[in-house]
């Protein structure tokens, strides 16, 4: 078992040297990997848009600019994205700024990603919102070519290239792995064709993670694809618990352990704490973050690889 954290953007109030102080302590305690969410923007809720998930003000850094900030400071640790909204991006661009962070962590990349749920998003980086989950399809196979093809061919319906280069490719080239966010049927498909795992997550009606799992399985067989070669993320949540219990969860490392021991029974290979839910505990500096963050790891270190 692989534990991994989300960085919490709010960190930036103490400046670069707060930062880095935050990211090189992660390293140093022995988390296995520093993912960063994804947002460019938020829309406020108006007559015609619902409420988002997130406070409109919620301060989210750039993804890849954190990322980049931490491969130089850093030397082991890996780099993700938590998730990236892919299809609100443009996808050569994109290989780019992965293979770039790739060769100056030297291998380290790992990009998370999904279709993401907020139109208003889409629509202030002029991006269609209705197809982004077709697009997102063929803009994977896009990103696999430019990490791995010398002649860069590609004829998708919303995306083309005709004899380009891409160099210098990153060090892991086409296995550069992706992962895929998401928690509909749809999703779990789209894992099984493209993905090198699955980052699940719960939504309201969803059905047991268990179930999701074998549908998962199944598509993969599908395809003669082995499913022992999907990896699966979740992140270590109070689902499940009592109103009181989930106001103390992410303070008590052994109601951490507990949940992270059965999603490792459900077959989990990774997951990873949410540094927001920490900041909002309360521990609000990054001093009094990454005291918490070992306590949090010497509790999990007999579990984990």
């Amino acid at each position: 078992m692989k534990v991994a954290v989300v960085f919490p953007s709010v960190m930036y109030r103490e400046g670069s040297a707060g930062v880095m102080r935050l990211i090189q302590g992660i390293e140093r305690i022995g988390y296995h990997e520093l993912d960063m969410l994804d947002h460019v923007t938020m829309g406020y809720p108006t007559e015609t848009r619902r409420k988002p998930f997130y406070p409109p003000q919620m301060p989210i850094m750039e993804a890849f600019t954190l990322l980049s900030f931490a491969a130089a400071t850093t030397s082991s640790i890996r780099l993700g994205t938590s998730i990236l909204i892919l299809p609100q991006r443009q996808p050569t661009l994109v290989a780019k700024q992965v293979a770039t962070l790739d060769i100056l962590s030297q291998g380290r990349m790992r990009l998370g990603v999904g279709t993401g749920w907020q139109a208003s998003e889409y629509e202030s980086l002029h991006e269609q919102f209705n197809n982004r989950g077709a697009r997102m399809d063929e803009a994977i196979g896009l990103l696999r070519a430019y990490w791995g093809d010398e002649h860069v061919n590609f004829a998708g319906k919303y995306y083309q290239a005709q004899e380009m280069a891409m160099e210098p490719k990153p060090p892991q080239g086409k296995a550069l792995p992706i992962w895929i966010g998401g928690t509909k049927d749809r999703v779990l498909r789209r894992v099984a064709a493209l993905g090198d795992g699955w980052m699940a997550m719960n939504a309201p009606g969803d059905d047991p993670l268990a179930d999701r799992i074998s549908r998962l399985h199944d598509y993969a067989h599908q395809i003669d694809r082995d499913p022992a070669t999907i990896g699966l993320q979740m992140a270590l949540t109070a689902d499940g618990l009592s109103r009181d219990l989930r106001k103390r969860f992410y303070a008590e490392p052994d109601m951490i352990r507990d949940r992270m021991l059965a999603l490792k029974e459900l077959g989990f290979d990774t997951v990873s704490l949410d540094g927001v839910r920490l900041f909002r505990q309360g521990y609000r500096s990054s001093d009094a973050l990454l005291d918490h963050l070992q306590n949090i790891y010497e509790t999990l270190a007999p579990d984990l690889s």
